[in-house]
């Protein structure tokens, strides 16, 4: 089990036939922490029509975690994709949208900002950046091999979205600007690590792909973890007990 201060997960992309939504709400439940972050891209366009069922149960989970008597902070940050979503998750699951959010945990400074605001070619390119998107799903959606099809995204993610080190010079400016000694983005979909002139910056990366990854900050300091599927079949059970009950209580609202 997990015990952090604050876990941070960014480009969910629910909607998108390969969001690992089932394994992301695993991973919430199994964790004990004081703040989330959802670091934007939680979403992978407005169409709520694409929403699947475990994409649906992972909201209803987010809505559960912000209740009050839960004690829990729980923050989501937009993302270009989830791009003027504040008002309906307000509504939805009872949480603020912020475009950033700096906070201060052990003495340090700590800033949580998507990434794409770093990206020129979707800061500029609103429309085409659209129609990649567009694109991205109807992959996602051919009738091939579900192994094949994943690889193919994966390369697809390498191409357009090779974008670290643009987003990682972007985000640590900007952090040194904010003062903040440690900055996190998403957006890139590939997990990252690195410092500059006193500056801490971390990548999530995604929970499109084989590899899902997320941040844990705790008093020993920052850690990007890989998340496991857990094998055993009792607690596969009893997961999904839990997510058929949190289904129902988004429904019911």
């Amino acid at each position: 089990m997990i015990f952090a201060d604050t876990i941070i997960l960014s480009d969910l992309h629910l909607g998108s036939e390969v969001s690992r939504a089932k394994s992301a709400l695993r991973l919430l439940k199994s964790a004990s922490f004081n703040r989330l972050i959802l670091l934007g891209d939680i979403f992978s366009d407005l169409n709520f029509r694409r929403l699947k069922k475990e994409h649906w149960q992972f909201l209803g989970y987010i809505r559960k975690l912000s209740n009050p008597k839960r004690e829990v902070e729980v923050v989501w940050v937009e993302g270009n994709h989830d791009h003027g979503l504040s008002q309906v998750m307000s509504h939805l699951v009872g949480i603020r949208v912020y475009q950033e959010y700096a906070w201060e945990f052990a003495g340090v400074r700590h800033l949580a900002i998507h990434g794409h605001q770093f990206d020129s070619f979707v800061s500029g390119n609103r429309v085409v950046s659209g129609f990649l998107s567009a694109l991205h799903l109807a992959i996602q959606k051919m009738s091939f091999g579900k192994k094949r099809i994943t690889g193919f995204i994966e390369r697809f993610d390498t191409v357009w979205l090779r974008l670290s080190a643009k987003v990682a010079g972007g985000a640590l400016a900007h952090a040194r600007s904010r003062n903040a000694q440690r900055v996190f983005c998403g957006h890139t979909h590939e997990a990252l690590t690195l410092r500059r002139d006193g500056v801490e910056y971390y990548n999530t990366g995604s929970w499109t792909q084989e590899k899902a990854t997320y941040i844990a900050v705790d008093q020993s300091g920052v850690r990007v973890w890989e998340y496991r599927d857990p094998t055993d079949e009792s607690l596969e059970h009893e997961v999904k007990e839990e997510l058929e009950l949190d289904f129902e209580d988004l429904l019911a609202d």
